[in-house]
């Protein structure tokens, strides 16, 4: 996705380290894992792990080692060790009927992707994914646990529909996505429109068929969008609605990406997701 070995440590970290805030978690250990070939310059390795460093050096973690493999393609990721008090682990399965799903970061980043490997991008817009991947989930774990909310998971590869077709199944429940209201980096909707969709959309798309039924209006491009694999997504918060606001002022104070309001959880129906 990225040819700065730096850049591309930064955005491995972040999306490492997403799981335990997906958890309401706070990282506290990082183990570096490495495979690398011997054909490439060690310092190309030293950036990627730099880059690495930093990253959990903002999450306030600490890297304690790692395990290195020779490989003919460079991989980078980092086992992550966090902690949070017993009762406030926020789980993909608590999601409950009534609730409202607040998504964190902004949608499209696999188009994006696939559209920067084709060279089709320009540096603005090749910035603006990169900000968005290498953006910790450390401020909206934070407003979260200020507010208390009942369920929560990342956004990575099964795109938004996956993820949140876990959580309705997990939390036995049904929800109601608005598409209206998706926060979307823009460019990624005029590249959909192109048909520039990465693979695993296509294999999302395969995989929740049945468990997915879309309202005649919603364009085809923001159903892409949809199944959309994530690398380094956001949060997808399940929060009562007595506690909405209190979330979206803290997420306003705090978190830097565009966020929104993106629809409703509701008792168990035929299909677990619904998108209007």
């Amino acid at each position: 996705m990225v040819d700065d070995p730096y850049t591309y440590g930064q955005i491995a970290a972040a999306n490492s380290l997403s799981d335990v805030y997906a958890m309401g978690g706070r990282p506290v250990t990082a183990m570096n894992i490495v495979c690398f070939p011997t054909c490439l310059p060690m310092d190309i390795l030293g950036e990627i792990l730099r880059g690495g460093a930093d990253k959990v050096m903002e999450a306030g973690a600490v890297i304690v080692g790692g395990h290195t493999v020779e490989d003919n393609e460079p991989k980078y990721g980092l086992s992550v060790m966090g902690m949070v008090h017993p009762g406030k682990v926020a789980a993909n399965a608590g999601a409950r009927a009534g609730d409202m799903l607040v998504l964190t970061k902004p949608l499209g980043i696999g188009i994006l992707n696939t559209a920067i490997k084709a060279d089709l991008t320009d540096e603005a817009t090749y910035k603006k994914a990169v900000e968005v991947m290498a953006y910790l989930n450390k401020d909206a774990c934070g407003a979260m646990q200020q507010v208390g909310i009942n369920g929560c998971t990342d956004i990575t590869g099964f795109g938004l529909l996956g993820h949140a077709f876990e959580m309705a199944v997990g939390s036995n429940v049904s929800m109601e996505i608005w598409s209206d209201y998706l926060p979307v980096i823009k460019e990624s909707i005029e590249f959909a429109r192109m048909g520039i969709i990465p693979a695993g959309a296509y294999r999302n798309a395969g995989h929740l068929e049945g468990h997915i039924r879309f309202a005649a209006g919603v364009r085809q491009e923001i159903r892409d969008i949809l199944y959309d694999p994530q690398t380094s997504g956001g949060l997808l918060i399940s929060v009562p609605q007595s506690k909405l606001d209190s979330l979206l002022a803290a997420l306003r104070q705090s978190n830097k990406t565009d966020f929104n309001v993106i629809g409703k959880v509701k008792p168990k129906e035929e299909v677990e997701i619904e998108v209007i």
